[in-house]
């Protein structure tokens, strides 16, 4: 690993602009597809990790708390 080559670098991109960084950002992370909420959601429900949740007793109701 090329750990001067790391520290210059980020040496460098910590002396942009806050211009010149955004504009970093976009170029490096444009193309980054992050998944929907709704992916997300079918994944939570066919993953399985969250299934142990059913078993648990039901604690609170909508007459808990304050309203948002």
């Amino acid at each position: 690993m090329n750990t001067q080559l790391v520290d210059t670098l980020v040496q460098i991109i910590r002396s942009l602009s806050a211009t010149e960084q955004a504009l970093l950002e976009k170029k490096l992370f444009s193309d980054v597809n992050y998944p929907s909420t709704l992916e997300l959601m079918h994944l939570a429900e066919k993953g399985l990790a969250l299934d142990f949740l059913s078993d648990e007793p039901d604690i609170y109701t909508s007459e808990d708390g304050e309203p948002v």
